[in-house]
Parts: C-alpha cells; sequence; structure tokens
C-alpha cells in the first residue's frame, strides 16, 4: 500500500527510521534489497553541514539504488536549519525531515531534539524556514511529549507543523523523560493523528506483523517507522508489508543459509564502501544484530570483536551459521538498541 507525503510517493506504508550509527548506506542497501521501500540515513547537525565538517558529509553518502531517501536534520536555529536544509536538496535528497524527538541530555541541553516540545513558537520558526528554504517534502519526528504524558505537547507541534506547510509528523510513543524506557503510547499516536489531516506516521515498539496491527488499530496511523527491529532483520519491511495487506499469513523466517549469505554480503558492503579497517570495527556491532537470540553465539562475537582481520572475519561468521541447526530461531530484537 502506497504512502503519500506531498510531492513524494512512497511505495509502502512502513517506513526505517534514521539510526545513528546503525543505518549507514550498506544497512540500507540489504535492506532495499529485501523489501524497504523508503529510509532514512543517519541523523546529521545542521550546524556541523554548514560548516562543511568532513565526517558529516561522509555521513550523506548513497547511489543511486539508494533510492528514495530522506534526511534528518537536528537543529533549533531557523536560518541555519534552512541553510542546511538547501544543501541537502541540492545534494538530491527526496524529503528532509527534522528531528524533534532525540531525548540525549547534550542534545536537549543544546535547545534541540525534543527540547523544542516546550519551546513550541520556536519549532514553529524552525518549521517556517526549512519550508520555505526547499521544495521537496518536509516533515519532523517528535515524541508524545517532554514530561508530560498527555500526548498535548505532540498534538500542539503536529498542529503547528501542518500550519507551517509540513507534509508528514512522526510520533514516537514516549516522552524525553521516559528515555527508551517503558512501553510506546499508541494511544498518544492517535491523538496527534485525529489533530491533524497530515499523514501521521507511528513509532514505537513495533516487531512483529502483529505490532502493526495493533498500532493501526490503536492510532489510525497512516505509515508505521520501523527503528530497532531492522536491525539484523531486513526481511521484517516486506513481513509487515505482506503481512498487513493479507499477501501473506504470517511472516517469512529466513533459513540459515539466506542468514549467513545475507551478513556476509553485508560485511562485503561495509568493506567496500568504508574500507576493511572500518567494516571490522562496524562488525563488532552488525554481527550481533544478526545473531541475537541464535544459540552459542558468543565464541563467533567474542572472535570478531578481538580482530580486524577481514578474512577472519568471514570464518568465523561462516563457521557460526554453518554449525547452526535449520531450524534455529527467527531473527529476534537486539537489546542494545531502542528506538
Amino acid at each position: 500500500m502506497p504512502l503519500q507525503i506531498g510531492s513524494l510517493s512512497l511505495p509502502s506504508t512502513i517506513i526505517q527510521s534514521p539510526l545513528a550509527a546503525c543505518s549507514d548506506l550498506p544497512f540500507r542497501l540489504i535492506a532495499r534489497e529485501k523489501g524497504l521501500g523508503f529510509c532514512y540515513l543517519e541523523m546529521v547537525s545542521a550546524q556541523s553541514l554548514t560548516r562543511e565538517n568532513a565526517k558529516t558529509r561522509r555521513m550523506l553518502n548513497t547511489t543511486p539504488e539508494d533510492k528514495p531517501l530522506g534526511a534528518q536534520l537536528l537543529g533549533c536555529d531557523p536560518d541555519m536549519m534552512a541553510e542546511a536544509a538547501r544543501i541537502l536538496e541540492e545534494m538530491g535528497f527526496d524529503l528532509i525531515d527534522m528531528n524533534l524527538g532525540c531525548p540525549v541530555k547534550k542534545v536537549v541541553g543544546n535547545g534541540e531534539g525534543s527540547a523544542l516540545l516546550k519551546d513550541p513558537a520556536r519549532a514553529e520558526k524552525v518549521f517556517r524556514a526549512v519550508r520555505s528554504a526547499v521544495r521537496i517534502p518536509v516533515t519532523m519526528k517528535t515524541r508524545k511529549g517532554f514530561k508530560d504524558p498527555s500526548g498535548d505537547e505532540a498534538v500542539e507541534l503536529a498542529k503547528r507543523a501542518e500550519g507551517a506547510g509540513l507534509c508528514a509528523v512522526t510520533v514516537h510513543g514516549r516522552t524525553q523523560a521516559q528515555g527508551y524506557a517503558g512501553r510506546s503510547d499508541w494511544e498518544a499516536i492517535g491523538k496527534v493523528k485525529r489533530a491533524v489531516k497530515i499523514p501521521v506516521i507511528g513509532n514505537g515498539d513495533v516487531l512483529t506483523p502483529e505490532d502493526a496491527r495493533r498500532l493501526l488499530e490503536v492510532s489510525g496511523c497512516d505509515g508505521i517507522m520501523i527503528g530497532r527491529g531492522g536491525l539484523g532483520n531486513p526481511w521484517i519491511y516486506r513481513n509487515l508489508d505482506d503481512v498487513m495487506n493479507g499477501r501473506r499469513e504470517s511472516a517469512y523466517v529466513p533459513t540459515v543459509p539466506e542468514r549467513k549469505e545475507t551478513l556476509l554480503k553485508h560485511f562485503a558492503l561495509e568493506r567496500s564502501l568504508l574500507g576493511d579497517r572500518q567494516a571490522a570495527l562496524n562488525m563488532r556491532r552488525i554481527t550481533v544484530w544478526y545473531s541475537q537470540g541464535l544459540p552459542h553465539n558468543k565464541v563467533m562475537r567474542v572472535g570478531v570483536c578481538s580482530t580486524t582481520d577481514c578474512d577472519e572475519i568471514v570464518r568465523l561468521i561462516s563457521e557460526f551459521f554453518d554449525q547452526l541447526p535449520a531450524d534455529a530461531p527467527p531473527p529476534s530484537v537486539p537489546i542494545l538498541l531502542a528506538e
């Protein structure tokens, strides 16, 4: 089922969220191969982007196959956010999202991320500045509130976003004060949905087709944003889409050889796009994603964390998966990261 966000028509209502140090180009290419229709790259700072920070520019690397693609901006200065948005549009991104949900203390202390829930007037200035700076669709992502669990703060921001010409809003059903604890409040997402006419995308605790169905029933949202559920499980996007649209009765479970092949291809992309050393370091977390919940994974993980020899990493991964039984558990969600 397609999702229309302004002038951008997305092939699916399932979207992958931006995940710091996770949703890099290799991750996105693997996800797209397995069924992902739309993704964001990692959140970038408007200040770093406008100052031409080399690391920030590297984070924006993409390929023609990595489309359609959104970029997410972090910042609270209207002029700087507008300048950064113009840069992203010139670089060819299809959509710009503004982060008003990051709960990290350093970010909040700068008045950015979820701090803007406490300053809706300033947030609206940012919305209007960015909207007027570019022609591509502009959206924003926020939480249900800063400390207030009612969802009223998210409603206020969503109304101001709609009034400023933004094309959609995404709501994570936790407050800033919660961080990633507790359960996502899907009722609060529904409260936002009922308050505006633009599409509302729900986020938080969707890990299975059953979760997705329930979020839609409770909130009435127009789309679903996946966070940590996509780590090590690139099959999740098509699974959610197929089951929700009646093409499958239950989620597809990849075979052990398919999981091995996918992880090795992910590693190969890391090597070709980022270089052997960085790829080897990245595999210290990526192998955790793909092996979470599988029996006897500790030896493989310890081995990968103890070397930067890429051939040795391939050997360790291959041996681990080759020894797994055919009925190994389906992919499970890593516990090291939340949405």
